[in-house]
């Protein structure tokens, strides 16, 4: 493995983007060999990747096929001997992300999962952080301001999803006192902020795409009042912060919030967006109840499996503080940027996809991209 390599990560999560955006960014520092588990069918989406790099990079990768939620991870017991001795870092990325899943594949997963790479965790002798993914959805339906201290207020759950991400939290948290544990909780993740590139539309896209596709003499009501704040981040901001978390020393046995201090609400930012887009803003009200009838019809499946998902960001009046994580970036040149500064670039990407998508639909070819 050579002498020179003073860090080796593992990465579970992939080919999700936020994992394959972790990965690139660990292998852009020198002699930093990263581990990717990866899951027996996504094997080819791994060797995709490997092509892609640069050969000094493809070198310090290793490709290891498992399953979080298998014993040992699904690995041989040589490998998994290997993560014990080697690794310094894990990304702890691996999520069941579907709202609608099915609540026992939910929890298998993404309990079941944290509690395997925890495990393995404890085994690992040279182990200087285990990071853990959450989501600042671990709040449930609570309403208002949000520390990044808190987790169990009582809070009820709308989604299996957010139950399963709270139960494995609580999880991360009980193990603080054995496994250097850092708890990250990102807000919803959108495209980079320079780029704009995502890896599919999903969530907030559904209604922007709508948007930039729409008559530009149409004016689209909106499902709600849209007054409650819309917690976008771009993906470049979470990763480089997460990143910078990973390897601080005041990180250990922290929370923190990954998201944009001062979010926009729902209704400013899909303004924004059809401003940017040359549509008319949206205009009037969809009262909550209808929208999510009309979501429901044929011919409106392209915004999502899940209305209710869609209609939260109109109605959920909450706030989450990110004290922590303001403290620990501050003097580095990681910061949240805010979403008038990157909006044109959302809006051109999508642009460009749904047109790259008109085109391989007249020569009859699938588009990842079709949420």
């Amino acid at each position: 493995m050579g002498a020179q390599v003073e860090d080796s990560t593992l990465v579970t999560g992939f080919p999700s983007y936020t994992a394959k955006r972790m990965v690139l960014k660990l292998l852009a520092e020198p002699g930093e060999r990263v581990f990717m588990l990866v899951r027996d069918k996504q094997t080819a989406d791994a060797e995709e990747l490997l092509a892609s790099l640069p050969p000094a990079q493809r070198k310090r990768v290793q490709v290891l096929v498992g399953d979080v939620s298998a014993m040992d991870l699904g690995l041989s017991g040589r490998e998994y001997r290997t993560l014990a001795s080697e690794l310094t870092n894990i990304h702890h990325m691996a999520a069941h992300l579907q709202m609608s899943g099915r609540k026992e594949v939910v929890q298998q997963v993404n309990v079941g999962g944290t509690r395997g790479t925890l495990e393995l965790a404890l085994e690992c002798r040279r182990l200087r952080r285990f990071n853990f993914w959450s989501t600042v959805f671990v709040s449930g339906d609570r309403e208002g301001v949000i520390m990044e201290d808190e987790l169990a207020c009582g809070q009820g759950f709308r989604t299996s999803y957010e139950h399963s991400k709270y139960a494995a939290e609580k999880i991360g948290r009980s193990m603080s006192r054995r496994v250097p544990v850092t708890i990250l909780r990102p807000g919803i993740i959108v495209g980079d902020s320079r780029s704009g590139e995502i890896d599919r539309f999903d969530g907030p896209y559904h209604l922007m795409v709508l948007i930039v596709e729409s008559p530009l003499d149409l004016q689209l009501p909106l499902p709600g009042e849209g007054s409650a704040p819309l917690h976008l981040v771009p993906i470049d901001f979470v990763v480089d912060a997460a990143y910078l978390l990973s390897r601080s020393e005041h990180a250990v046995s922290k929370t923190f919030h990954l998201v944009d201090p001062c979010p926009l609400s729902a209704r400013s930012v899909y303004e924004l967006v059809a401003e940017r887009a040359h549509r008319k803003p949206p205009r009037g009200v969809l009262p909550a109840g209808l929208a999510k009838v009309l979501l429901k019809l044929p011919g409106l499946n392209r915004l999502g499996s899940s209305p209710h998902a869609l209609l939260e960001g109109f109605t959920h009046n909450v706030y989450y503080n990110c004290r922590h994580t303001l403290d620990a970036l501050r003097g580095t040149e990681v910061w949240c940027p805010p979403f008038e500064s990157y909006v044109d670039n959302l809006v051109r990407y999508v642009k460009d996809v749904r047109a790259a998508r008109r085109r391989r639909i007249d020569e009859d070819v699938a588009d990842p991209f079709d949420a």
